[in-house]
């Protein structure tokens, strides 16, 4: 594939050499192109005629064949925490029950559950061990008060991809449900939440897939969404939402009970716009591209000294390459690299993070390479 042909997607590339996309990307042209149409068509006639929320429903089919979901198992959400919100507010919880997390998942999948202390749920955090999770480890946590394991799909810090398939068949057979932070994979790698046996998952598209903040998406397994009452209810949540005249409390079945109002409409042209460029790509050539950059990446850094802390095992190996040096300060090299050269990257954990999508060429990668300084 010539990939060099996406380079146009991105007009970041004519101002800065940007490895960051575990921070915020920078948004693709067609979904900036999606946005635009919608704000042409909001100032040229508002909403008549326009048929945004049909729309919506077009993105919503993009977003499920995205992580291979039906489209009544996904509906929109503002970011990543408003959907692991929706699942922690919106389970059953009894005094004495238990969530199994690990200790380095990112804020927004860890606040949600401590937040169910008053309830009397405690938070079990299994340890990073040399920037692996072990799956026996999480397994092992699990006991009969275990109600959700929430983990992240790829570890921000670290870079770490859990092997969701094996932890989703644990899962099942012990009768716990899967929830899953998807927000640093989505884009990169694939998702498949049958296959994954997943239960809830969430993420916003400010990342891997390249759209804006503000927008995301949400999934709640068919099977299961009797389990997860709506936390926020609103005028879309009920079955005949657009019968404004008859007020009538009855929930919808299907994934809209989740949607409490109005929605996001040019974020959801955006996240469709991102969504039709990486679904024609095709993500398992976009991760295949991704984890052959940061091969690239791995060995230069070894090479001149670095040590990388990222698991780099294949299954375990995501776009997030997490590196140090024992003697440069790892600030200070951030900023002249942005200063100096306009190279983009990140610090995590007191660790140099670098995380280059589809679209950014050798040439970026060795330029990297090139200019931290030597040990």
């Amino acid at each position: 594939m010539d990939w060099n042909a996406f380079r146009d997607e991105f007009a970041v590339t004519r101002n800065y050499n940007f490895q960051n996309h575990a921070g915020v990307a920078p948004m693709c042209r067609r979904a900036a192109d999606a946005a635009r149409q919608y704000l042409d068509a909001c100032t040229a006639s508002a909403y008549v005629g326009n048929g945004f929320y049909k729309h919506a429903e077009h993105v919503r089919r993009l977003a499920a064949q995205l992580i291979n979901a039906k489209p009544d198992e996904v509906t929109f959400v503002k970011n990543t925490t408003e959907g692991i919100n929706l699942v922690s507010n919106g389970l059953v919880w009894k005094n004495g029950d238990n969530v199994v997390t690990t200790n380095v998942e990112f804020p927004s999948n860890v606040y949600p559950w401590e937040n169910l202390a008053p309830r009397g749920v405690k938070v079990r955090m299994v340890m990073e061990e040399t920037g692996r999770i072990p799956i026996e480890r999480l397994v092992e946590a699990i006991d009969s008060r275990t109600r959700v394991v929430a983990v992240s799909s790829v570890q921000f810090a670290s870079g770490y991809r859990t092997d969701l398939a094996t932890l989703g068949e644990h899962c099942q057979e012990k009768g716990v449900f899967l929830c899953v932070d998807a927000i640093q994979s989505l884009g990169a790698m694939p998702i498949d939440v049958r296959g994954m046996h997943i239960d809830f998952l969430s993420a916003d598209a400010h990342k891997w897939l390249c759209g804006p903040e503000g927008i995301g998406l949400f999934f709640v397994g068919k099977e299961i969404q009797g389990y997860l009452k709506p936390s926020c209810i609103g005028w879309m949540s009920v079955k005949n939402a657009w019968d404004f005249d008859h007020a009538d409390f009855d929930l919808a079945n299907s994934i809209s009970r989740y949607d409490s109002g109005s929605y996001n409409l040019m974020g959801i042209y955006a996240l469709g716009g991102a969504l039709e460029m990486l679904l024609e790509i095709g993500i398992d050539q976009i991760c295949n591209r991704v984890l052959f950059l940061t091969d690239r990446l791995v060995t230069g850094l070894r090479e001149k000294g670095y040590r990388v802390f990222s698991p780099r095992e294949r299954a375990e190996s995501s776009g997030i390459v997490s590196f140090s040096s024992d003697v440069h300060d790892h600030q200070q090299i951030q900023r002249h690299l942005l200063a100096e050269h306009r190279l983009v990257l990140a610090v995590r954990k007191g660790r140099l993070r670098a995380s280059p999508h589809f679209y950014n060429t050798e040439k970026e990668i060795d330029q990297l390479v090139e200019l931290l300084p030597r040990h």
